[in-house]
């Protein structure tokens, strides 16, 4: 391994263990008076489902332009994805630093299926960080069969968290205060 790829491999470490650690205290740290928090910042979970819709149409999109010898339309949709994702995390950030979170309110086997989603979800999406970083190293580097190889993990993994993401959002909404 040259010293530019261990360069990008500890990076991708750190972004890989720093965003679950943020995510973790975000979710436990204790919410002050929200009354003053700003109502643009209650809509950020919609535009979050959207988000993670639009992401989902993008990985379905990228998958069909790359099995049909499109690379360069896989690569736009590849790009575009990555960008929406980085784009959730920030609104993610943002909501979670200020809104407190919102209770469940469903009873009996709905409860059971929101908090299957909800738990598979998170799981999920801390492993997905990893491995989207790693497939863009790969494609950006021209490793191609590395990144053939790590997408056949990647791609299902990233999809359900995008469809899981919007999933849990039409479940909880309900329940929002705001």
């Amino acid at each position: 391994m040259n010293e530019k790829s261990k360069i990008f491999k500890r990076i991708f470490i750190l972004i890989s263990i720093l965003i679950p650690m943020v995510v973790a205290v975000l979710l436990f740290l204790p919410k002050g008076d929200t009354s003053a928090v700003s109502p643009w910042i209650f809509t950020l979970p919609f535009y979050n489902a959207i988000i993670n819709t639009l992401t989902a149409i993008l990985l379905m999109s990228g998958f069909y332009f790359v099995k049909n010898g499109k690379v360069n339309s896989h690569k736009v949709c590849m790009i575009s994805a990555f960008i929406l994702g980085s784009l959730f995390l920030i609104f993610y950030v943002i909501y979670h630093s200020n809104a407190p979170s919102t209770k469940f309110g469903g009873e009996g086997i709905i409860r059971y299926v929101y908090f299957f989603f909800l738990l598979s979800h998170i799981l999920l999406a801390f492993i997905v960080v990893p491995l989207v970083l790693s497939a863009i190293y790969f494609a950006v580097s021209q490793k191609i069969e590395k990144h053939k190889k790590i997408v056949k993990f990647t791609f299902p993994v990233w999809l359900y968290v995008s469809i899981t993401g919007v999933i849990v959002f039409l479940m909880i909404s309900p329940y929002y205060s705001h």
